[in-house]
């Protein structure tokens, strides 16, 4: 969805330029003729999905400065451009002092402000980023921290809300990669447990032997390696709440310590003599089909009906693909700010592309894949070409390869040049003679070298050709890394052979 700003003109020229300049931006404008009616509007239930103003300082009756002042106490998160004339130089001081953030000079520039408003959106999307992992490291997440606005993650959020408010076990149910132990979190943050521990565990990924130390602790002695006394999982997570995650891979003898931990509220630890008491909130997630594995034997029907009191299904990304554009700005926001890179937006074509796929691996294939887009990207807006992987799974989007130049004829070389061109020949292989290779010549009809980029074009084009597009091949003959590859295409225009 196109980022919504506000512009606050009492001009009607001035404004229609401003709306006009704002959409070529690729943004929603919202244009208001006054203060007042600005301040409405934020107020409105529309107001949330403003994102950015532009605020002209002098109007008549409620002007710029007055505002600001009163924006504060409504959406004073929200940044703000304004416009001045020449000379009002003062102005924008005070205007920058009541919580303006940049400004503009009329007549405006397009360049100016397109810049201004890119720098102030990337600057408060990162500054949501950092509110959002701070309150996942405080245990603060809420509901309406997820990007989650689709229809099928509508019962998800009233069933998280509904569950969050009481003591109840909930099992979380879904594909690989959905996002469950954000719903978790979410659960314990809005819940009277908020700010508390939340510990999360894969038991996946815990070998045998070590589950019943890692979950329930162990005392000094009580095996040989245990040096120290070791506190579980179930004493970190006391007063807050533990996640099982793959709650479906614990072993058999472990699943029925689990569920008398779960019934008595207290645990055994290895090695102690007497039981210790825990608080805490239980939350659980499988990928799995548990009722089947019951069926087989393979999970206590006893603990299953235990953990699964309150069931949330979460629904596959494929499911929901309406969030697709929210996941891929928050993604591009975060990584371009971890890998210090310039990228900030992706093209409408490639995320009609990412669109398209399955994403059989969800949310966290979508975010490896967005990672690796980021890196591969030579230039500030994501497009087709740094998705080579998913548009070779979409039909209508896989990227086109040039074709292999036409065998050149061989070229008359003056008495003695074609040793010079050519060289000697390697051991085991054929020699260049006379200045032409497989299909690649190094020296002109008139006995000159080549253009050393004209040589490298050639061979580029003879890669992809002999090796059918596979880029990590192509890359890999040629001895250099794949965004080298892409980069070099670009610069050679051989981008352009492709389309």
């Amino acid at each position: 969805m196109a980022v919504r700003v506000l512009i606050v003109e009492d001009d009607p020229a001035q404004r229609r330029i401003l709306e006009e300049l704002v959409r070529r931006f690729g943004c929603d404008p919202v244009p208001v003729d006054g203060g007042s009616r600005g301040l409405d509007i934020l107020k409105s239930q529309s107001g949330g999905t403003i994102e950015l103003i532009i605020l002209d300082l002098n109007m008549p009756g409620m002007d710029g400065l007055e505002f600001l002042e009163r924006l504060q106490s409504i959406r004073g998160d929200l940044p703000v451009i304004v416009q001045t004339a020449q000379g009002s130089i003062e102005t924008v001081i005070k205007a920058m002092r009541a919580g303006a953030d940049d400004f503009v000079v009329k007549p405006i520039s397009p360049e100016r402000l397109k810049i201004s408003i890119q720098n102030l959106l990337k600057v408060n999307a990162l500054t949501e980023e950092v509110k959002r992992l701070n309150k996942k490291v405080g245990g603060a997440l809420t509901f309406n921290d997820l990007i989650a606005s689709s229809p099928a993650m509508t019962n998800v959020l009233r069933l998280g809300r509904r569950g969050a408010q009481s003591n109840i076990p909930i099992l979380i149910e879904g594909e690989s990669g959905v996002g469950k132990e954000m719903i978790a979190r979410a659960i314990q943050g809005e819940s009277e447990r908020v700010g508390r521990p939340f510990v999360a565990v894969n038991c996946g990924a815990i070998p045998e032997n070590l589950v019943e130390s890692i979950l329930f602790g162990h005392e000094k002695g009580s095996f040989t390696g245990a040096t120290s006394k070791h506190l579980g999982k179930f004493q970190e997570a006391d007063g807050g709440t533990l996640f099982l995650d793959e709650v479906a891979e614990l072993p058999l003898d472990m699943q029925v310590k689990l569920l008398r931990a779960i019934q008595e509220g207290e645990i055994d630890p290895v090695g102690s003599r007497r039981p210790v008491k825990v608080n805490i909130r239980l939350v659980s997630a499988t990928n799995r089909n548990m009722i089947e594995m019951v069926k087989a034997g393979q999970f206590r029907e006893d603990l299953y009906y235990r953990l699964n009191v309150y069931p949330i299904m979460v629904p596959p990304l494929r499911d929901r693909k309406e969030d697709i554009p929210a996941l891929v700005d928050h993604f591009i926001t975060r990584f371009a700010a971890e890998e210090g890179r310039k990228v900030r937006a992706i093209t409408a074509e490639t995320l009609d592309l990412l669109r398209a796929y399955g994403w059989p691996g969800n949310v966290r294939q979508l975010e490896n894949t967005v990672f690796r887009a980021i890196v591969l990207c030579e230039g500030d807006i994501l497009e087709i070409q740094d998705f080579p992987q998913i548009a070779s799974l979409v039909e209508g989007y896989e990227i086109k390869i040039p074709p292999a130049p036409p065998l050149p004829a061989k070229p008359q070389l003056p008495q003695g040049m074609a040793a010079i061109a050519g060289g000697m020949p390697r051991s085991g292989g054929p020699a260049v003679a006379d200045g032409v290779g497989y299909g690649i010549t190094v020296v002109t009809e008139g006995g000159h070298i080549r253009k050393l980029e004209e040589v490298e074009a050639d061979m580029i084009r003879l890669a992809l050709n002999r090796y059918q597009g596979q880029m990590s091949e192509v890359a890999r003959k040629l001895g250099i890394g794949r965004s080298t590859l892409y980069r070099k295409m670009k610069d050679l225009g051989l981008e352009e052979a492709t389309g």
